[in-house]
This record gives C-alpha cells, structure tokens and sequence, in this order.
C-alpha cells in the first residue's frame, strides 16, 4: 500500500479555488524555499542534531517551523486542514522502501497525530515545471525587518544514518593524499571552509597545499590524527600542534580540547589564520572547532553545530565525540541560551536557531 500522496495537478486546482483548507509544508533546505517555494508554503527545517529526536518520536512538528508567525498557523489549522508535504523531487513510495527518509518520517508522524497528511508526488520541481505561475521566487514568509537566516538542513535532503555511522574511517591511510572516506554525498567541493575570519575547517589535503595556506594567511594548523604528517613542519614557516586522536568510538578527544582552544586563540592573537584538519575534515576536527566556538562565543551545543553546518554541509562527527561536546556544554554551563545585546552601530548575526546575538567585529583577529 502506498503512502498517501496527491498530484500536483489536485495542488493546483486546491490553489486556484483558495478556499484555505489546505496547508502546505515544503521540507527542502531553507536556502532553496528562499530562493523559490509553491505559494503560501511554510518552511519545515531541522538541525540535524535534532534527527535523532525526530526519529524518536520526542520532536513536535510545531517545533521544526522556524517562523513564529507560521508556528502559530501551523498550530491552528493542522488537526482540521489538509497538510501536504513536498521535497525537491519526491516520487510515488510503497511502504518499507523510505524508511530512511526524514519527510516519510515526518508524514508518519503528522498521521499518527491525527492529521490529514500527505505528499507531493513528483515535488516541487515536477509542480515548478507544470505550474511556474504558482511559484513564488526570492520571497520569504518572515518579517521584511527580521534578518534572513543562513540556510538549515531542511528535511528534503536528509535521509536517516546509522546511529553508529562515524563520519570518517577507523584506520588512517598511509598518505595524506590518498582519497578521503565519507558515508555522506555532498556537492561541496570548496576547502578548507572558512568558520571565523581566522579560524579554517578542512581536510589532509589542505594542510598539504601551500597554495591554500599562503591565501588565507594560515600559519598555525592543528592536526587532529595520531599519524598524518605536518608537511611543513621543518620548513619553519608554520606552527603545528597534533592531537593524536584516532576517529573511533573509544577515543577520548574532550581532554585535548583546552589546549586546542588555547593553540587557535594564539593564531587569532597573531594575526594569523589556522587550520584545523584531521583526515576527511568532517569528524575530529569539526569536534574541536564546535567546542571552540561553544566556548569563546558562548553557544550552546546545537547553535554551534549548525553554525559550522551551515558553512560545511558533510559534517559527522561520531556520535562518541557528541557525547562529550554535550559534557563540555555542560561543563561551560550552556543549557539555556544567552543574549548578548550590541550597539546599534555594530554588525551582527544571529545563530541558527535566532536566540544568540554576536558582534561580528568580536570575531575579527586581534
């Protein structure tokens, strides 16, 4: 039996009627809803930390909307009206096949809550192609004096790990330039990715690159392997420091954060720029830069993530270097956010999740 669906031409007749029994829920990455969406869409996002919670069944659907004014129409009209769901390109599903799929997730859930749910067959770029007049390009449903939010994993995209998937392999190759292993498929070709305007995220190839280094002023790189070499080391160019953390369940890494935090301030504190790179660029050293920023800006665990994750979008660290980011959290005493106001004549941003403010000049090299 096959998951309940409608056509995009049933959407499109709904549309033209306008009798507003239907709401429409699109769970592609926030970037592309604000590039383009169907009209009167709402925006459905989840920060992967958040997965395995949705999975769980311990996240309301209310809580995954990141605009208030569309939490509370959400609210209102969700046990009477009908809900459809849309991806970028969603096809007919039978059961079983998309048990790995975060919005045959979410449309479980919306049905076993009672509600009215469905999914776009073909998605919207089958609807796009049909109905382009029913598009909205470059609109956003928030305030037009509410900042736009970078773009969150939405739940198109996402599809379900395994909860004891590491991101990179146990055993590090011989050579820094043999081909890095990754479970995650992602169009992100550009490295090393810049998180702060001293701090680079990247992997065994970059550190190897004099050409990358000498761009972005990088003379401080932190090594987070047991084994891959500091190419440079003797040339006297560059200051390194070695974490020799392997990628695996066992390995304790929260115990070299201090000193990883201390090597990265004192690149800042020169003026330089600084790598942190382990082998894939995608577990070990996003741990240590995802502390570094829950520590000297204050953010909580999930704020911090998504701040690299919106920046570098193959990120995942296992689940054992997780664990001891929330007892560093814990440590730093950051369970609830906090609010830092700044002066008006100052730039800021705003994390992921809206709740922590930062002057941006707090962040430049001093």
């Amino acid at each position: 039996m096959a998951l309940p669906c409608k056509s995009v031409q049933w959407l499109q007749g709904e549309l033209l009627a306008g009798v507003g029994s239907m709401l429409l829920l699109d769970c592609r990455p926030q970037d592309r809803f604000h590039a383009s969406h169907i009209e009167t869409a709402i925006s459905v996002t989840i920060p992967s930390l958040m997965l395995r919670r949705l999975r769980k069944g311990n996240l309301s659907v209310r809580s995954l909307i990141p605009n208030d004014r569309d939490k509370e129409r959400f609210s209102r009209r969700c046990s009477h009206d009908t809900l459809l769901l849309y991806d970028e390109a969603t096809l007919d599903w039978q059961d079983g096949h998309p048990a790995a799929s975060v919005l045959a997730l979410l449309l479980h859930k919306l049905r076993e809550d009672g509600c009215q749910a469905y999914y776009l067959r073909g998605g919207y770029n089958k609807f796009q192609l049909e109905y382009p007049e029913h598009c909205e390009p470059g609109l956003d449903n928030s305030s037009p004096t509410e900042p736009l939010p970078a773009p969150i994993l939405g739940l198109g995209g996402l599809r379900i790990s395994s909860e004891c998937s590491d991101g990179e392999s146990d055993r590090e190759p011989s050579s820094a330039t043999e081909p890095e292993e990754s479970p995650i498929l992602t169009n992100q070709s550009t490295f090393p990715v810049q998180i702060l305007p001293y701090l680079f995220l990247g992997c065994a190839k970059d550190s190897a690159n004099l050409d990358i280094l000498g761009k972005y002023n990088i003379k401080y790189i932190l090594n987070v392997t047991p084994n891959l070499p500091n190419t440079f080391e003797h040339h006297g160019e560059f200051k390194y420091k070695q974490i020799p953390i392997s990628d695996h369940w066992s390995q304790n890494l929260s115990q070299f954060f201090p000193e990883a935090i201390s090597f990265i301030d004192e690149a800042r504190s020169n003026k330089c720029g600084i790598l942190v790179h382990c082998l894939a660029g995608i577990s070990r050293s996003v741990t240590v830069t995802v502390a570094y920023l829950m520590q000297k800006l204050n953010l909580s665990l999930n704020d911090a993530y998504d701040f690299v994750k919106r920046k570098k979008s193959n990120i995942s660290p296992n689940f054992n270097f997780m664990g001891q980011l929330l007892d560093f959290e814990r440590t730093l005493g950051l369970k609830s956010p906090c609010e830092i106001h700044s002066p008006t004549n100052q730039m800021y941003f705003t994390t992921p999740t809206g709740r922590n403010l930062f002057q941006l000049d707090s962040l430049e090299m001093t």
